[in-house]
C-alpha cells in the first residue's frame, strides 16, 4: 500500500485514504494492479472488530505461504478457523477459486489437439492441480488427435488408484 495504513490496522477500510481502499484502487487502476491480499480482502467483504478484511486476507494468505494453489486446496472447515470467516465467506473464496480453475480449463480444452505428452499434461492440468489423491482418466481423440472428451475412470487414495 502506498500510505501508512497497515493491513493489520483495526481501522475500518472506509476510514482509509480513498486511493488505498481495495475496491477504489481496482476501479481506478484495474485488477492487475491489486495485490492478492487486496483481492482476497474484496472477496471477504468485511473483517471483524479487531481486523479489517484486508488484514484477515493477509493472515489467510500467510497461512498458505502466499501460495494461491495451496489456498485453492483449503476446505471450508479450515477457513472457518480464522476469526471473521464463516461458512458463507469460506464458500465465497472456494467458489471464486474454482471459477478461476474452470476458466483456465476452458481455455486449455477448446479445440485441443494432442500430439505430445506435454499436450496431455496441459489439457488435464487444470482438472487435477488441486486434488490430494490419484485419479485415472481417459482422453478420447478423433483421428486427427482432436479431443472429443475426457472422463475420470477411477478415483483412488493418496498413493494409488
Amino acid at each position: 500500500m502506498s500510505s501508512n495504513v497497515s493491513y493489520q490496522s483495526p481501522l475500518n477500510i472506509k476510514n482509509w485514504p480513498e486511493k488505498d481502499r481495495p475496491r477504489k484502487k481496482l476501479l481506478s487502476k484495474g485488477p492487475s494492479i491489486s495485490t492478492s491480499t487486496e483481492l482476497l480482502g474484496i472477496l471477504l467483504d468485511s473483517g471483524y472488530q479487531a481486523q479489517s478484511a484486508v488484514g484477515l486476507a493477509k493472515n489467510i494468505l500467510i497461512s498458505v505461504n502466499n501460495d494461491l494453489y495451496q489456498l485453492a486446496q483449503l476446505s471450508v472447515n479450515y477457513m472457518i478457523k480464522f476469526k471473521g470467516v464463516g461458512h458463507a465467506k469460506a464458500i465465497n473464496i472456494i467458489s471464486t477459486l474454482e471459477l478461476g480453475r474452470r476458466r483456465d480449463e476452458f481455455k486449455l480444452k477448446s479445440n485441443k489437439i494432442i500430439i505430445y505428452s506435454k499436450d496431455i499434461y496441459e489439457f488435464i492440468r487444470a482438472e487435477m492441480m488441486d486434488i490430494q489423491h490419484e485419479e485415472f482418466w481417459i482422453i478420447l481423440l478423433k483421428r486427427d488427435n482432436e479431443v472429443i472428451a475426457s472422463k475420470q475412470i477411477f478415483k483412488g487414495g493418496s498413493s494409488g488408484t
